[in-house]
């Protein structure tokens, strides 16, 4: 017992120790910062004071540029130096509170027995050599994450260094105390994980790289595929990993890669915000982000585009509608590689000819007829891509409008508007004259009506040279329309392709574009025009990867050829039921694709997952974490009181000291009609897919908005065969795979049939 106590008090001096360094460090940092702030008020408010104005000729205004420019850089340099000591500032504060939370002895063969001790940044003494602390993220902390007692190893720049662990530790440090120390062996201890997995969903994600296990950290740290693929069950912890591995590569690449170069695309707004706060923690920028819909987006002006939402609450709700059965062949088949290919079979024949043009109109006459760009485009060189020929037709616009400008230049319709001209704008043209004029004519009325003339011709012109240069004399809806109409693909085409090229048709006529046309519309646009796509992009990560389509993807790998992928995804937990044969997590394959499975559940409780495994369409692969919890409940009712019981059943979470509650619905229609019922009766937050904050409380929203976030508790208010059948599987094993501590199903009919799968002794009945 007396060793245990004066190892425990040891680590405490130890501790005490590493707080005084970094409280010393903060005092340098805050009396640095100050000088730094003082110079900085004092160049800007001193700044013309300090530069040399003179402008009597062209030397005097070149040593004049010199002085402000030298001036600005000095400017810039100490703004500079007092941004990095903020950035220093923040890193102490964030160790200040738990300087580390890890701690392996190692023994490097030949050498001594070396502390090591792990947190979220890196700690120095004074003299900046000898580490109080290691990053998580360096190469000698890997170690704590993916070995046990004895031999392990770590990579550096001269190959790997070979050893043993002697001791792995963990601490619960919270404000500076030293709440627990345990010792572990293989994995990161239980306790631990126990303790951060035990308490209440928070709204937002938070990054929890003490307890970072060892197939996580496989993610986090694999650089050597062009495409990293994470297969992870619900609650695997996959979306945390991949941030964390975003942190791991800006940490390991910090003087060539940025967080301007990584761009994450989130399943919905919702998520975009739930995540926001998980670099920031890591002591990073956050990335770009981004949803699919809004990269579709941006190339689709003059149509409005369906969400996936609104998609899938079709698919959902609207089986009685006439379209219905086309509808759904309509999404398959756009949604997949076959019609990428018609698609790339269409813009080769392009090439020679095709694209529709709209005329070039001035002052409401015709100056450029389509006809005549579609004779320019057609005499360009055959071989030359799309893109080269629209750049070239662009060109030989522009050059013509500069004629133009010459050529109108005196006409009656000038000199019309000419006499029109207020004084003031005679008298700007004047002063503007007097400014640029060398040699003091410009009392000359000549040089002054010219220069008014073409300032009017200017204004009359200029909206069409950007009309040009932004490509709308290209007609891109009517020429992606002769695909469905003029043009026959050689290829093996749908026994109903005119069936659903009819629909297309009739969409786009009425201003609509389907969500599963925007892809096919956005990528057609451009191979035309040129995409607008970041191309400094040099890593992306995709979460919920396996809802997305075979098209899709292929867009994106096309888009950005030169650009690593991490790609997320559980196919349990694939909702759309296009992507469910063809999605990228199982089709994904070659040389440069590494697959990672996580297979053990963390979010909900043991309970939970056990019940969810008897009906997860891959069941077998879940494997449980063990923190106990409550048996689910299914609740038996009827229509009448269907309301009640969920505001009882509501009630009773909220008493239990749940702060997020989650009432997750099948569709949009029926959250709808929950939040009428039940807003008169309690506090109620319906979460939309225009919703961007994720907040404490009682949440009513569709499964497909649930992606990724978790709560507390949640109630599944109607789980009838009439609701769910056979398709809806992976929809409500989704909806249950949301809650952390408790699951309750409520079922104002007949159960779901694949209910009955699920074992009997992993829930409980009542009603």
């Amino acid at each position: 017992m007396t060793a245990q106590i004066s190892e425990k008090e040891r680590e405490e001096i130890r501790l005490r120790e590493v707080l005084a360094e970094i409280h010393k460090q903060k005092e340098e940092i805050f009396a640095k910062s100050g000088d730094i702030k003082q110079s900085v008020l004092h160049l800007r408010k001193d700044f013309w004071d300090d530069v040399t104005v003179n402008l009597e000729n062209t030397d005097e205004m070149v040593e004049t540029q010199a002085s402000i420019r030298q001036q600005a850089e000095l400017l810039s340099e100490r703004e500079r130096s007092h941004g990095q000591l903020h950035a220093q500032l923040s890193r102490l504060e964030q160790l200040e509170d738990s300087p580390y939370f890890g701690r392996i002895d190692f023994k490097e063969d030949g050498e001594s027995r070396e502390e090591i001790y792990i947190g979220r940044a890196s700690l120095t003494d004074e003299s900046g050599y000898d580490f109080l602390v290691y990053d998580w993220r360096a190469p000698i902390s890997s170690m704590y994450y993916d070995f046990g007692l004895g031999p392990a190893s770590f990579p550096t720049m001269d190959g790997d260094v070979e050893g043993n662990i002697l001791l792995k530790r963990q601490y619960l440090i919270e404000r500076g105390d030293l709440k627990g120390m345990f010792d572990t062996g293989i994995t990161i201890g239980d306790q631990l994980l126990q303790r951060a997995l035990g308490g209440q969903a928070s709204t937002e994600m938070k990054s929890i790289v003490s307890t970072i296990q060892r197939e996580q950290n496989k993610v986090i740290r694999h650089e050597r595929k062009k495409f990293l693929v994470v297969q992870g069950v619900a609650g695997s912890g996959k979306t945390s990993a991949a941030l964390q591995r975003v942190a791991y590569l800006l940490y390991r690449h910090r003087g060539t890669l940025n967080e301007k170069n990584m761009l994450l695309f989130s399943p919905n707004e919702l998520f975009t915000s739930y995540v926001s706060e998980v670099l920031p923690e890591l002591g990073e920028e956050n990335i770009q982000q981004t949803t699919f819909m809004k990269f579709v987006d941006r190339n689709i002006k003059e149509l409005k585009v369906e969400s996936p939402f609104e998609q899938m609450e079709y698919v959902l709700t609207q089986e009685g509608d006439g379209n219905y059965a086309v509808r759904r062949d309509h999404i398959a088949f756009k949604s997949s590689a076959q019609y990428k290919g018609i698609l790339d079979e269409y813009l080769e024949w392009l090439q020679d000819q095709g694209l529709i043009f709209k005329d070039l109109v001035f002052r409401d006459e015709p100056l450029v007829r389509a006809e005549e760009m579609a004779s320019f485009y057609a005499s360009l060189n055959k071989e030359l891509p799309i893109i080269n020929k629209v750049n070239l037709l662009t060109s030989w616009l522009k050059d013509g409008l500069e004629e133009l400008k010459e050529k109108e230049l005196f006409e009656d319709w000038v000199s019309e508007e000419l006499e029109l001209l207020d004084d003031d704008v005679i008298t700007e043209a004047y002063h503007k004259l007097q400014e640029e004029d060398e040699m003091e004519d410009f009392y000359d009325s000549g040089a002054e009506e010219r220069y008014l003339r073409e300032r009017i011709v200017e204004e009359k012109v200029q909206p069409l040279i950007e009309s040009v240069e932004e490509l709308t004399y290209m007609d891109l809806i009517a020429t992606y329309k002769k695909l469905l109409t003029d043009w026959s693909p050689k290829g093996e085409l749908p026994d109903n392709w005119g069936a659903l090229c009819l629909f297309a048709l009739e969409q786009m006529d009425q201003g609509w574009l389907t969500w599963e046309e925007a892809t096919a519309f956005s990528y057609f646009s451009d191979e035309i025009i040129g995409s607008s796509a970041n191309r400094s992009i040099r890593h992306i990560i995709i979460d919920e990867a396996q809802d997305y389509t075979a098209f899709q993807m292929a867009y994106l790998t096309h888009i950005f050829p030169y650009t690593n992928f991490t790609l997320l995804g559980d196919i349990n937990q694939a909702i759309y039921v296009e992507t469910e044969a063809d999605n990228p997590l199982s089709k994904l394959a070659g040389e440069r694709v590494e697959r990672i499975t996580l297979r053990k559940s963390y979010r909900s409780t043991k309970e939970i997952v056990q019940f969810t495994k008897g009906f997860a369409p891959a069941g077998d692969m879940i494997e449980t974490f063990e923190r106990q919890g409550n048996l689910p409940k299914l609740l038996q009712t009827n229509k009448v009181k269907q309301v009640d019981l969920v505001r009882r059943e509501i009630q009773e979470f909220l008493h239990e000291g749940h702060e997020t509650i989650g009432l997750v619905c099948k569709t949009k229609a029926e959250a709808d009609y929950l939040q009428r019922e039940l807003s008169p009766l309690i506090d109620t937050v319906q979460v939309d897919e225009r919703s961007k904050e994720f907040t404490k409380g009682v949440s009513i929203l569709p499964i497909y908005l649930a992606k990724g976030i978790e709560f507390d508790a949640v109630l599944i208010p109607d789980a009838s065969k009439d609701v769910y059948r056979e398709e809806d599987r992976t929809l409500f094993y989704t909806a249950c795979t949301r809650a952390m501590h408790e699951l309750t199903i409520i079922n104002p009919g007949e159960w779901t049939f694949f209910l009955e799968e699920a074992d009997p002794k992993s829930y409980e009945e009542g009603s």
